[in-house]
């Protein structure tokens, strides 16, 4: 790592600093697919701190620039990218909605909730895993007549899966940091030992098949 540390590499410092980001290739945790994993993130932790906040929704709005395409509105996807899609929204001065995983099965049945205007919206996800839900969430967008090819997330694993899942849709994706920088930054500052590097990349090589025993 350089002395200059890049807005990922000082996201992901953040992120463990605060335990948003835990760390336990040992004791793995166990998801609700039933995959084993040496990470858990929650993001939701970060609209806790104020300038982590402010930190997030700069770089959230740096990277929506970084598109070069104009946006009608922002979308979150519920419930980790609502927050983090108005702070988003309130930076681009843009109308906001949020997609639900389904839709209500109560009232009006809706799975988007809010009014945005036709035309491209700008999608905004917490964590970016193997990438089913984020783009569920594309597929109620578009079949509602709405344009979406632009996705943002706080965090990514970087998994194939999800890569291929996204280029297939032709979604494309930025992230404020990801699990690449993670790893470089819990060397450099001891939060992993260096012996457990490479059982760390192999989670992220193949997460499905990971075994923490080797």
């Amino acid at each position: 790592m350089s002395d200059f540390p890049t807005a990922s590499e000082d996201f992901a410092r953040k992120l463990l600093q605060i335990k948003a980001i835990r760390l336990q290739p040992q004791t793995p945790f166990t998801w609700a697919s039933g995959w084993k994993s040496p990470i858990y993130c929650d993001n939701r932790l970060t609209l806790s701190y104020p300038e982590l906040r402010a930190f997030i929704a700069l770089n959230l709005e740096q990277l929506a620039l970084s598109f070069h395409a104009p946006f009608n509105s922002v979308a979150g996807v519920a419930t980790g990218g609502i927050a983090h899609g108005v702070l988003l929204a309130e930076r681009l001065n843009l109308p906001f909605a949020y997609v639900r995983s389904a839709p209500k099965s109560h009232g009006t049945g809706s799975q988007i909730e809010g009014q945005i205007p036709p035309g491209p919206v700008l999608v905004v996800e917490d964590l970016i895993s193997t990438g089913k839900s984020s783009l569920e969430a594309v597929h109620a967008l578009r079949s509602a007549g709405h344009s979406v090819q632009h996705m943002l997330a706080l965090f990514s694993y970087g998994f194939d899966m999800a890569e291929h899942r996204f280029s297939e849709d032709q979604v494309q994706v930025k992230t404020i940091s990801s699990y690449a920088d993670l790893i470089q930054v819990a060397t450099a500052e001891n939060s992993i030992q260096s012996t457990e590097i490479e059982g760390l990349q192999a989670w992220r090589s193949n997460p499905e098949n990971w075994n923490p025993n080797g």
